[in-house]
């Protein structure tokens, strides 16, 4: 009977956390949408979200992108071609970049950079008192806090996701001249042959979906920061598994729609 009871206890509490979760990711979704309309609310912190989240990882988001397209240019020419299949390179760089892996790196980049940013900002702010005092000034946190973080991280993962589609389909070529010569007119006009809107589409989908993840558990992880100073580094980390485990998840989902479907 002990046994049930902790069981009944904990999927109480776990039913409990989705639904009080659910109610705060309406309520970052209606102040996010009233944020043009309070310009002075908040618009400073959305910028500096967007140079944080997006415009400060374009290096490492190229860096990625341009190595995983050469891999999959020097392998995908060496081992199709003996099997006289040497176009399907590109329809497999497509699949790889644009579909899978450019929305689902990006969103480890910015899991690994902004997501245990947020959560720890937010959790010293807890912890310091400074929550408080914006309630006790008549400011709204989630409209000031919590709905410019939320759509910077949406943003710029969009973005970055942009980009890394660019230096993985495009750039790659570059380095991959210097080790395996492809024509340019092939190269380009093979590549743009099998690229088609619903790559895009999966591609652009995803990252919102991996955005949205990504900054509403690190937001939520961070308010719930509650007094001691030690729960901001745990906040900090159930931040990251969360949206791991959650965009993994999500694009496992995706991916069975899009193919399944």
């Amino acid at each position: 009977m002990g046994m049930l009871r902790k069981i009944g206890r904990a999927t109480l509490g776990a039913i409990e956390e989705f639904l009080y979760s659910l109610g705060f990711f309406a309520q970052v979704l209606k102040e996010s949408a009233l944020l043009f309309r309070r310009r002075q609310v908040g618009f400073r912190v959305l910028v500096n979200q967007i140079l944080f989240t997006g415009i400060e990882a374009l290096g490492i988001a190229a860096a990625m992108a341009l190595a995983i397209g050469a891999a999959i240019n020097l392998i995908g020419s060496s081992l199709l071609a003996e099997f006289g299949q040497g176009k399907l390179m590109y329809t497999i760089l497509i699949v790889v970049i644009a579909r899978e892996l450019g929305p689902l790196l990006t969103a480890f980049i910015v899991i690994a950079r902004s997501g245990t940013a947020i959560a720890t900002e937010l959790g010293g702010m807890a912890v310091g008192h400074e929550l408080e005092a914006y309630v006790a000034v008549g400011v709204n946190p989630i409209s000031f806090i919590a709905a410019p973080r939320f759509l910077g991280v949406v943003v710029s993962l969009v973005v970055l996701d942009v980009y890394f589609n660019v230096f993985g389909l495009l750039g790659s070529f570059a380095v991959v001249q210097l080790l395996r010569p492809i024509g340019v007119d092939e190269y380009f006009r093979s590549l743009f042959a099998v690229l088609t809107p619903g790559d895009l589409l999966s591609g652009f989908v995803k990252s919102l979906v991996f955005g949205v993840i990504i900054s509403v558990v690190s937001l939520y992880r961070g308010f719930a920061v509650e007094r001691s100073v030690t729960e901001v580094p745990v906040a900090g980390i159930k931040a990251v598994g969360s949206s791991f485990m959650l965009c993994i998840l999500a694009d496992v989902v995706m991916t069975a729609i899009q193919y399944l479907g």
